[in-house]
C-alpha cells in the first residue's frame, strides 16, 4: 500500500508488435512462404470449394447445359429412389466395394509378410508386386480383356486344361463383376503392400523375440503380434478402400464400353452418374446423385472410425 495522499505513476508498459519483432530476412521468408503457397489456395477455392457449393445448389434445380435451371426443391432427390436405374447402379457399386475391399486387404496383408521375409531376390519379388499398380488403366483394359476373352483367352485355356468350361467373364452378366473384383485386386494389391511393409517396419523386433520365447511359432506370431500392430495401417487401407471402391469409374468404363453392359452389371454409380451429367445434359439431376453418393461415405467412413477403439490397437496408447 501507499502512503495517504501520495500517488505514484506507472510508466505505461509499451508491448512490442510482432512486426517489430521480425527480422528482414523471417520477414521476406514469411513472404515467401505466402507467395509460394497462393496458387494452392487459390485453386483450392476456385476448382474445389466454388464448384462444392455451385453443384449444391444446381441439386436443387433441374438445371442443364443448354437452358438454365429453375429451382425444384427436393425434387431431384425423391425421384433418385424411384429411379430404377439409380437403384441399379447403388446395388452394383456396393456389391464391389464389399468384396473389393476386404480382399484387397487380405491379400495385400498376406503378400506384404510374404515380401518381408529375409530372403534371396526380395527387391526383385517386392518390385514385381508394386509393378501392375503402374500399369496405365487403358493398358490394363487391354491386357485382361485378353486373358478373359471367351474365345482365345488364356484364363479359359487354362480351364480347359482340366476339363472346365470356363466363362464368358466381361461378357456374361453373371461373371462380369467376379472378373472385375478380380482385375481390380490385381491392380491395388501393388501400392497397398508397400504401405503394409512400411507398417511392418515399425513392428519392435523385441515383441517377436519375446513371443518366440514363450514358445509362439510363425504363425501365433503373426496373430497376435504383427496383425494387431498393423492394424492402424489396415485402418488407413480400410478407409481409403471404401472411398476410392465407392467412386470406382475408370476400369468399368473402359471394360463395359461406357454403358455398363452386359444388362448393366458393370453399371457402376460413377458411370450412370457420368451418362446423366454428359449424355442426358442432367446437371441438376447429376449433382444430386453427387451429394447422395458424398453423405453415403460420410456416414460410412464415420461408421468406421467410430469401431476403430474396438479392433485397432495404437503403439504406447494408454487403455482409459
Amino acid at each position: 500500500m501507499t502512503p495517504t495522499g501520495i500517488q505514484t505513476q506507472y510508466p505505461p508498459i509499451r508491448r512490442k508488435s510482432k512486426k517489430q519483432n521480425l527480422s528482414p530476412t523471417t520477414r521476406s521468408q514469411r513472404n515467401a512462404g505466402i507467395v509460394l503457397g497462393l496458387p494452392w489456395f487459390i485453386g483450392l477455392i476456385l476448382f474445389f470449394l466454388i464448384p462444392f457449393f455451385i453443384s449444391l445448389y444446381w441439386s436443387f434445380t433441374n438445371y442443364s447445359i443448354l437452358k438454365p435451371g429453375t429451382f425444384v426443391g427436393l425434387s431431384n432427390y425423391v425421384h433418385l429412389f424411384h429411379d430404377a436405374t439409380f437403384l441399379k447402379s447403388l446395388l452394383v457399386t456396393f456389391y464391389y466395394t464389399v468384396f473389393s475391399v476386404p480382399l484387397t486387404i487380405i491379400v495385400g496383408v498376406g503378400v506384404s509378410l510374404l515380401l518381408n521375409l529375409k530372403v534371396k531376390g526380395q527387391a526383385i519379388f517386392r518390385t514385381a508386386a508394386f509393378v501392375p499398380s503402374l500399369v496405365p488403366v487403358i493398358a490394363i483394359m487391354i491386357l485382361w480383356n485378353w486373358l478373359l476373352s471367351p474365345q482365345i483367352g488364356v484364363v479359359n485355356w487354362l480351364l480347359s486344361l482340366i476339363h472346365v468350361q470356363g466363362p464368358g467373364w466381361f461378357t456374361d452378366q453373371h461373371w462380369a463383376m467376379p472378373a472385375m473384383v478380380l482385375v481390380s485386386l490385381w491392380t491395388g494389391i501393388g501400392g497397398s503392400t508397400v504401405i503394409y511393409l512400411a507398417g511392418l517396419q515399425d513392428v519392435p523386433q523385441d515383441l517377436y523375440d519375446s513371443a518366440e520365447v514363450d514358445g509362439a511359432g510363425v504363425f501365433r506370431r503373426a496373430r497376435h503380434v504383427t496383425i494387431p500392430l498393423l492394424t492402424p495401417v489396415i485402418f488407413f487401407q480400410l478407409i481409403m478402400g471404401i472411398i476410392g471402391a465407392l467412386q470406382q469409374f475408370n476400369l468399368p468404363y473402359l471394360i463395359s464400353g461406357g454403358n455398363g453392359n452386359p444388362n448393366n452389371s458393370l453399371l457402376f454409380y460413377g458411370i450412370y452418374q457420368y451418362q446423366t451429367a454428359f449424355s442426358y445434359l442432367r446437371m441438376g439431376y447429376a449433382s444430386a446423385m453427387a451429394w447422395v453418393m458424398f453423405i453415403i461415405i460420410l456416414i460410412i467412413t464415420a461408421f468406421v472410425f467410430k469401431s476403430q477403439s474396438r479392433w485397432v490397437f495404437y503403439q504406447g496408447a494408454k487403455e482409459r
